[in-house]
């Protein structure tokens, strides 16, 4: 049986079908985790995209 620790509070996880919340321990830390990633607290590592300069073609 595979252990991990949950990202945000490091709690034990069993990586099993009835942990709704995996690879966290709780819907708690879930929804931490996903309100840091909607504030961008975090980002993926790599050059920042400007969303001003992308090409859009037109659709016809």
């Amino acid at each position: 049986m595979l252990v991990v620790k949950c990202p945000l509070c490091r709690a034990p996880v069993t990586w099993t079908a009835q942990e709704r919340f995996k690879p966290f321990c709780s819907e708690r830390c879930k929804l931490i985790d996903l309100g840091e990633w909607a504030m961008e607290e975090k980002r993926i590592p790599g050059e920042s995209v400007d969303s001003d300069n992308d090409f859009i073609p037109p659709l016809h």
